[in-house]
């Protein structure tokens, strides 16, 4: 097994952050958690904009990156490529595979997260309620449950038969589904997915990062 020197991860307890928590554990890397709270401020702190510019977590520091230099990273999409592509997990090794995770991943980050974090704010955080935000929202976190079962009614993972980056990022978005108005009732074929995930001992521990 690959010896890892561990990574410096800059994470917050939402959802992106905890994409890459989970992928660490699931690799194997270890890493050193440093919080960014977000709901301080933290992000805007001029150390963490030397590695994520634009303000946001997840970030990592590798210490042994391509090359054998430190690489420094933003974005989880990204950091979930960048994971799969030093440990060889994860990913398919066949273009089409490839291909097949890469779209359902850039769905996540296209659609499940923008419009689920929207959702979020409008029905949770938002100082005034705003009923057509909130309709809006809910309708729009509803579409996407509905084309996250259709696709896991023919597919066991999201890319096929074999669980990948694709899964991993959009997992956290729908641990919160209370918050979203989701009923699972109405999606039993994404709450089997859901189910299996959530036993896998590397997402519990990933989903309590940072405690």
């Amino acid at each position: 097994m690959p010896q890892y020197q561990p990574i410096e991860l800059y994470t917050w307890s939402t959802p992106n952050g905890r994409k890459i928590s989970i992928m660490l554990e699931e690799c194997g890397i270890p890493y050193n958690v440093h919080p960014v709270n977000i709901g301080e401020g933290e992000q805007h702190d001029p150390e963490f904009l030397k590695i994520s510019p634009n303000n946001k977590i997840p970030a990592i520091v590798d210490p042994d990156g391509p090359g054998g230099a430190p690489m420094e990273l933003f974005e989880s999409g990204a950091i979930l490529y960048y994971l799969a592509e030093k440990t060889g997990k994860f990913m398919p090794i066949t273009p089409k595979g490839r291909f097949i995770v890469m779209e359902w991943l850039m769905w996540q980050m296209g659609g499940v997260g923008p419009f689920l974090g929207q959702a979020h704010h409008f029905r949770r955080f938002a100082p005034e309620k705003i009923p057509y935000a909130i309709e809006r929202y809910t309708k729009e976190a509803k579409r996407l449950y509905s084309v996250l079962d259709k696709r896991l009614a023919e597919s066991r993972y999201l890319a096929g038969m074999n669980y990948s980056i694709a899964d991993i990022a959009t997992y956290p978005w729908t641990a919160r589904w209370e918050w979203q108005g989701i009923d699972w009732d109405d999606y039993p074929n994404a709450r089997r997915w859901f189910d299996e995930l959530s036993a896998r001992p590397a997402v519990e521990k990933g989903m309590n990062v940072p405690s």
